[in-house]
């Protein structure tokens, strides 16, 4: 299997020129245009740039480039959920500086996809479940639900994979009022709050990229709604949680 490397770096241009200087064949033809044009390039999309297919140490690596700001801002909003997303499963993180402002976005993170999550599933639910829907929040960079060829694929994601999930959000489970986290055991016993006031509360707590697409999936066209306002509708309707999936 290939590796699958992100660097996240607080200067791409200077990184790409170090980095050119050093393993030019690890670029496309793009390397003609230096690392300013290659920067430029990396901001488009999911403010990540790749490259592919480079062998180390007797096999494949790909590694993609992202500068901390964008990460962190994918982080806090789900701006694009492309590394966030990633970073809502178990990675293993090689090195990470003294940056209080990553830490915090990667605890958001965290805890922004247990609340999405809480707000997809049912009132009770297994700790599986809850890893489940984790992990399909991202799948193929979108909020849908996990169904069909989707679900099996997650499924190969998450079951062999389960302690390593439980190590990720062990904290977070454990500090959330709603949820018995039983660790010892491995079992977690949840109970959410699905009345109108619970769900405002969770929706409330959304990234931000989410809940605009929830009130543009909700608000008629022409009408300028408050975002607040929008999700207290939701969080009355029977279907939020079909909602919150279908803001994609």
């Amino acid at each position: 299997n290939m590796l699958d490397f992100t660097f996240a770096v607080d200067d791409s241009v200077t990184w790409h020129m170090m980095n050119l200087l050093k393993n030019r064949s690890h670029y496309s033809f793009l390397k003609v245009f230096g690392p300013k044009q290659i920067s430029s390039i990396q901001s488009y999309g999911a403010g990540i740039y790749y490259n592919t297919l480079v062998p180390c140490n007797g096999r494949m690596i790909k590694y993609g480039v992202i500068s901390t700001d964008t990460l962190i801002d994918d982080l806090f909003h789900w701006k694009s959920l492309y590394v966030a997303g990633r970073l809502q499963k178990p990675v293993k993180i090689l090195t990470q500086n003294e940056n209080s402002r990553l830490q915090a976005a990667l605890v958001s993170n965290l805890k922004s996809a247990v609340t999405a999550a809480f707000l997809m599933l049912p009132e009770s639910f297994s700790e599986e479940d809850l890893y489940m829907q984790i992990a399909g929040l991202s799948y193929s960079g979108d909020f849908r639900m996990v169904i069909g060829e989707d679900r099996s694929k997650v499924q190969n994601i998450v079951k062999p994979n389960v302690p390593h999930f439980q190590k990720l959000y062990s904290n977070i489970l454990q500090d959330c009022p709603q949820v018995v986290y039983k660790h010892h055991l491995g079992r977690l016993e949840a109970s959410i709050d699905k009345s109108p006031e619970g769900q405002f509360t969770q929706l409330m707590a959304l990234p931000r990229t989410l809940q605009q697409k929830i009130t543009s999936l909700v608000g008629p066209p022409g009408k300028n709604r408050d975002v607040e306002e929008i999700l207290l509708q939701v969080a009355h309707d029977p279907d939020c949680g079909t909602v919150v999936h279908q803001g994609s």
